[in-house]
């Protein structure tokens, strides 16, 4: 008799065995491409911060990062820029029962430089240096999988190529960084800088990080200006991050924390996402439940052709997935933020589903001692996701697809030219690497109703 799916999947009763390494090799000048090793799925952590949570050295960021690891995450994605949020990371992967269980090269930290505070940037060569020393120190490991130039827009190209080719030399020098990449928001600097680093250099980027740039309400990523244009320019990896918006797509309206109303959203937006919430509300669906599964799942074969091959998290405890049991191909990379257990729990389930709906999940569903039809509940969940997208999509009319200025209008860099080993913690803004569904709740009653979301 088939069994039926349980909320909870449950652990093994054997002791976890050490987990096997990543495939990465680098020989004779040669190293192994990007796309075949980065797993699809993210564990973003810029909600270890101060903007996400008013003490983010009272949650249990050892209890996450533990969890996403026995999940089955093997990526981090972290900055300096993002308050205490490299030390917490680094304390956490630390634990003598990770490093026992999980060695360094068994999964992959992405981290950034460049941004120092909110309305401050040095991609000068002596601060990219600094920043990449200081990043190894706290996240206590000899080299960074993957370094990002944060937030490009908001300096020149030329400062950009100045900060590639400092971090390429650090790269070809000291071995103490594997791939670089660059991030930000507007798609057309992004595509422009990737282009001219291309063209400059002779070498592409091994990623390009956007967010808030493929969502329920904006999917210009997935376009000819968007993916299309940075394969065209030799980029490896593209991972899609904020997959709600900063926050914007969300029942409770975007995150107001201690720096108040960030959000760039305008209010005519804001106004109709109110709208399209009270309509998930009607169909008895919340509207951050279907825009994390619309954005995990259609990114999936959308983000493809800029895609990985790695190993996606299971999202069941200690149970090891390859890519060859979801299909084989490449899989659109996503980034995820979350503050608490419970919201990690509910994402690796969405996330098991989601896989379960894939090429070859019927199959690996079945091997994997799961409900033998939960490849036909993930299709007809995923049908259902879309109708509803639509209809969300309709209500946006004007909004959708619509992109707030980045930077603002008037903007000046206010780098300091003082050495400014500096705490990057002060002054800085809500920065948008991961998805702000994880902004804490304040009473007992929410965190009950928080609880009792659909896990689909």
């Amino acid at each position: 008799m088939a069994s039926t799916p349980t909320e909870h999947p449950t652990t093994t009763a054997t002791l976890p065995s050490r987990q096997k390494a990543i495939p990465y090799s680098f020989a004779n000048g040669q190293r192994t491409q990007l796309s075949s090793i980065l797993p699809p799925l993210v564990f973003g952590t810029a909600t270890f911060n101060h903007q996400y949570n008013d003490d983010p050295f009272a949650m249990d960021t050892t209890g996450l990062v533990t969890s996403a690891l026995t999940h089955g995450i093997r990526a981090f994605d972290t900055s300096p820029y993002y308050g205490p949020s490299e030390e917490l990371l680094g304390n956490a992967l630390a634990t003598p029962f990770v490093r026992e269980t999980f060695p360094r090269n068994s999964y992959m930290i992405l981290t950034k430089v460049g941004r120092i505070r909110g309305s401050e940037f040095d991609y000068s060569k002596e601060w990219v240096r600094q920043s990449v020393t200081r990043s190894l120190e706290r996240l206590h490991t000899e080299y960074l999988d993957l370094v990002y130039c944060h937030d490009v827009e908001f300096v020149s190209p030329a400062e950009v190529l100045e900060a590639v080719r400092e971090l390429r030399r650090i790269r070809d020098e000291e071995g103490t960084i594997r791939y670089i990449g660059i991030s930000g928001y507007p798609l057309d600097v992004l595509g422009d800088m990737a282009e001219m680093i291309l063209r400059e250099t002779g070498e592409p980027l091994n990623a390009v990080q956007s967010y808030a740039n493929f969502t329920l309400q904006n999917q210009t990523l997935a376009g000819p200006r968007g993916i299309q244009r940075l394969r065209n320019a030799g980029v490896d990896v593209v991972p899609n991050a904020s997959i709600l918006g900063m926050g914007l797509l969300r029942r409770q309206g975007v995150p107001c924390g201690a720096l108040g109303d960030w959000h760039p959203a305008p209010s005519t937006l804001r106004a109709v996402v109110r709208d399209a919430s009270d309509f998930c509300d009607s169909y008895g669906e919340r509207l951050e439940v279907i825009a994390i599964r619309f954005a995990l799942e259609t990114w999936i074969s959308a983000g493809a052709l800029c895609g990985s091959k790695g190993d996606p998290a299971s999202g069941v405890p200690w149970k090891h997935e390859s890519n060859d049991d979801v299909g084989g191909t490449k899989l659109g990379v996503s980034v995820i933020g979350v503050s608490r257990a419970p919201e990690l729990e509910k994402t690796m389930l969405v996330w098991r589903s989601i896989l379960d709906g894939l090429e070859g999940g019927e199959e690996t569903a079945v091997q994997a001692g799961r409900w033998n039809r939960a490849w036909e509940w993930s299709r007809n969940r995923r049908q259902a996701v879309q109708i509803l997208a639509e209809g969300i999509q309709e209500m946006l009319g004007d909004g959708f697809g619509f992109a707030w200025a980045s930077p603002d209008p008037g903007y000046v860099n206010q780098r300091k030219t003082t050495p400014k080993i500096a705490d990057e913690n002060e002054g800085s803004l809500l920065t948008p690497a991961a998805s702000p569904e994880a902004k804490p709740v304040e009473s007992g009653a929410e965190v009950a109703e928080e609880k009792s979301l659909p896990l689909r």
